[in-house]
């Protein structure tokens, strides 16, 4: 057994003023992306699924199809507001997606496997797919034995402006406790604060853990999933701008008992774009990989 890499790309980019998921930042043009793609073969990860939206489609999956070749099993699933379970209708005034635990949900029939979740936009490291690989494997056929690459929250930030990331709280034990998205997330004068769900404004230690997104799910998360994203609907389905977020199914769930998420360690840093002027400081980022050997340039040979 292969685990899947389930890559969230449909974002739009608003702050970063484009599909930022194509923007290149490697010397032969290569995304963020691509270099995840590269670093989940490595690892062992059999078949990669991509979220995107349906207008942008031909464009990216001509685009992936040419670059990856046969490196890697690949498909595509849409992620469009009109996706939801029978019986509930969709807010004529909603524009903006439901988020990234219904980003997830959509590719329920793609994936019977382990899989892994990332975003398109943002470079995990080689060693943080190969934990989250090996997890991967080890609980394959069981349900509920979730997992979650942590990452220290000052090590998130971006100079270019604030950020929105899931603070963990962690047991002694290695297991997730639970985890709550803040918003507008900045440093000033060394102290980092952030709004809480309840609107407050909260200081983050330097070295909390959180979540970039990089989770790891048994395949029965599906069926959870879309009976919590029910629930979610009843209770806001008819605002035109709340959100789906994988946190609120995993906190659920664990507040349940149904599932147990294990946080799993990794010395690789992140780095992503946020924002436009984030791209400089990646771009050299993963020039600095290259020259070092991290990497191959170009990312894939044409003949794979």
């Amino acid at each position: 057994m292969k685990p899947t890499l389930l890559v969230l790309a449909a974002g739009m980019g608003s702050r970063y003023g484009g599909l930022k998921q194509l923007d290149g930042v490697g010397p032969n043009g290569e995304t963020i992306m691509d270099y995840s793609v590269y670093d989940a073969v490595q690892a062992g990860f059999g078949r990669v699924v991509f979220v995107i939206r349906k207008f942008f489609r031909e464009d990216f999956e001509a685009r992936v199809r040419s670059r990856y070749g046969d490196s890697i099993e690949i498909s595509f699933v849409e992620q469009e507001l009109d996706v939801i379970p029978k019986g509930f209708f969709l807010n004529s005034l909603r524009e903006k997606p439901w988020g990234t635990g219904h980003a997830v949900l959509v590719a329920h029939k793609s994936i019977t496997t382990p899989f892994a979740v990332i975003n398109a936009d943002d470079y995990y490291g080689q060693r943080s797919f190969k934990v989250i690989a090996d997890y991967l494997v080890k609980v394959a056929g069981n349900k509920g034995n979730f997992s979650m690459v942590g990452f220290r929250t000052g090590n998130t930030l971006s100079e270019s402006g604030s950020v929105s990331r899931g603070v963990c709280t962690v047991g002694s034990d290695g297991f997730l406790v639970s985890v709550e998205e803040h918003h507008n997330i900045k440093r000033d004068d060394d102290v980092i604060t952030g709004e809480n769900s309840k609107g407050e404004r909260v200081i983050i230690e330097n070295d909390t853990p959180v979540s970039m997104n990089m989770w790891g799910f048994t395949p029965d998360l599906f069926e959870q999933g879309w009976r919590l994203f029910g629930e979610f609907l009843k209770e806001r389905g008819d605002e035109a701008k709340s959100e789906f977020y994988i946190p609120f199914i995993v906190n659920k769930l664990l507040e349940e008992g149904y599932a147990s998420c294990r946080v799993l360690s990794t010395p690789d840093l992140w780095f992503g774009v946020t924002y436009k002027e984030d791209r400089d400081s990646v771009t050299k980022r993963v020039g600095e990989l290259c020259d070092k050997g991290v990497y191959p340039t170009p990312l894939f040979k044409k003949n794979d």
